[in-house]
């Protein structure tokens, strides 16, 4: 977790919007928000208020419950004063805001980024007898002379946390060492953590059989530097082709990105407990958008399933002064994501991310054409309340010669006129493109407006484009997530008008295009005015004090 120090703009907002008092914030309930506004996703994660921004220590628990904490300031809308928030999830659509999970413990001092794991055979020592649920958080205590690694354990799931009186278990010494991952590794029976040595551009690899004594494994460096290394993960993810699990090494650099600020790049590789090596020096990036960083993968996840992901939907040039301030929060989370690894037509490997479980908020279908070549379609959504829809267009038989023809979306606003747009250009060099440009609600030297992404024709002539807008976010997907794009948006009037076209395209090619309304996850669980009150979990925990351990 890095706090950026430009505030462009910050005037404008800091100035509207009055920041709490850190003593006020509750430490025996929810903090509620009002998810009604505008520009508020209503499918996506966002905080109930102020400021969120890397996801944190996400695991599944035994009864399927997804657990997201997050980067979290409760008194204000830029960074700073960093807690964990928490919220919990069946299917990661439906969310319900719980209490914050790991508090500072003293003026001066931040709950920086970290992990969460399950501890069933009580390795840590932490947990009464029998206990298969144990939860130890994972985290970076930030202070101004230091950055060290502490532990926190959960005897009720990971909704109340007790802090180690052990604590730092990891040291260097160092403002800028941060960030651990832990995960745990069957075949040598010990817990792996990755760690960045943020500006020495290090990814540092430590063992341990209790997560409270650590030793040193070796280190990682590949790839884009930018300016300093923050949020590797270490994940096993399936192959397609085989039936082998492949390592996957992610590292998030910020600044630094091709497109500017923040980005994730990823490695596959083998990694044998203690040392990581990838396959080759390519430097992959994880998504050719603006606003995708920090993401983590759900620990506890079954072998068989594959990896699921949530990624920052933000950038830290500009997360600090975006217009949702106006609505007393900011930043949102990337949708959920599917992820494991295939062979790209000569891009060689690749990490598919490509929307989970989307069926479980679809509504009713707006639109659909199973003889959509060289036509338009528009579809007004205002009756859509939620404001948020997705749509897939299927094309086949491409041939692989003399390739022409085009494939573009627009979502409009009928008032304003405003728009964001993408499509794909099926001749020459095949690319896709994405434009946010025309969306006027916010004005940025770093808000990089218009994207492309690389298509490569696939050998079976074959091509799937999907998007899902969720009022200020859109990400879209090609060829089943082999490509992906995450942006955010800001318009002045809400978009409700969608046109998707197909031209020029070759004669026998065959195009289908459908489209659905998504439902609001919120709504259910606000009241009249917007207001989300969140959950309060009955709990047997300590709370956050320090137990003699």
């Amino acid at each position: 977790m890095h706090t950026s120090t430009l505030l462009l703009g910050a005037a404008v907002f800091g100035g509207a919007l009055a920041a709490l008092d850190p003593a006020s914030v509750p430490r025996d309930s929810p903090i509620q928000g009002n998810y009604a506004g505008s520009l508020r996703p209503q499918i996506h994660f966002s905080p109930p208020s102020q400021f969120m921004n890397d996801p944190n220590g996400m695991f599944v628990d035994a009864e399927g419950i997804y657990h997201l904490y997050y980067q979290y300031n409760p008194t204000d809308v830029v960074a700073g004063n960093q807690h964990w928030g928490h919220a919990t999830s069946k299917d990661l659509y439906h969310w319900d805001n719980q209490k914050i999970a790991l508090f500072p413990d003293r003026a001066g001092e931040a709950i920086f980024s970290g992990s969460a794991i399950v501890d069933p055979d009580n390795t840590s020592g932490f947990f009464p007898g029998g206990q298969k649920n144990g939860v130890v958080a994972i985290y970076t205590k930030h202070t101004a002379l230091e950055q060290v690694q502490e532990l926190a354990y959960s005897i009720d799931g990971g909704y109340t946390f007790t802090k180690y009186q052990g604590n730092p278990v990891l040291t260097s010494n160092s403002t800028q060492f941060r960030d651990p991952k832990v995960v745990w590794h069957a075949e040598t029976k010990k817990w792996i953590m990755v760690i960045a040595y943020a500006q020495e551009f290090v990814i540092g690899i430590f063992t341990s059989p209790d997560l409270k004594q650590w030793t040193f494994g070796s280190n990682f460096t590949s790839g884009l530097f930018g300016q300093q290394y923050e949020c590797p993960n270490l994940v096993q993810m399936r192959m397609t082709g085989t039936a082998d699990l492949m390592w996957v090494m992610t590292i998030s650099i910020n600044p630094g990105a091709p497109l500017g600020g923040s980005i994730t790049e990823y490695f596959p590789g083998t990694f044998n407990g203690t040392k990581f090596v990838p396959f080759d020096n390519a430097a992959r990036i994880a998504d050719s958008g603006k606003d995708n960083y920090a993401g983590q993968f759900f620990y506890g996840t079954p072998k068989e399933q594959d990896a699921i992901s949530i990624a920052w939907a933000s950038n830290w040039q500009y997360s600090q002064v975006v217009p949702t301030g106006s609505e007393s929060w900011r930043s949102v989370m990337s949708l959920p994501r599917y992820n494991y690894m295939t062979n790209s037509t000569r891009v060689g490997y690749t990490m598919v991310s490509k929307p989970f479980g989307l069926e479980t908020i679809q509504n009713s279908q707006l639109g659909l054409d199973s003889d959509f070549v060289n036509k338009t379609i528009l579809i007004d959504y205002s009756s859509v309340e939620s404001g948020a829809v997705y749509f897939q267009l299927n094309v086949t038989g491409l041939p692989k010669v003399n390739l022409t023809g085009t494939a573009n979306f627009t979502f409009s606003s009928s008032v304003s006129g405003e728009s964001v747009s993408g499509g794909k250009f099926f001749g020459g060099d095949t690319h896709a493109w994405v434009d946010r440009g025309k969306a006027r609600g916010f004005d940025n030297p770093f808000f990089t407006d218009k994207f492309t992404l690389s298509s490569i024709q696939r050998p079976d002539g074959g091509f799937m484009m999907e998007g899902v807008i969720d009022r200020s976010i859109l990400e879209v997907f090609l060829d089943g997530g082999e490509q992906s794009a995450t942006n955010t948006f800001f318009a002045t009037s809400p978009l409700n008008t969608l046109r998707i076209a197909t031209a020029d395209m070759n004669p026998g090619v065959k195009v289908s295009a459908a489209v659905w309304g998504l439902d609001s996850a919120w709504a259910a669980k606000a009241d009249a005015n917007g207001l989300v009150r969140g959950n309060t979990t009955a709990s047997s925990g300590s709370g956050n004090g320090t137990a003699p351990r």
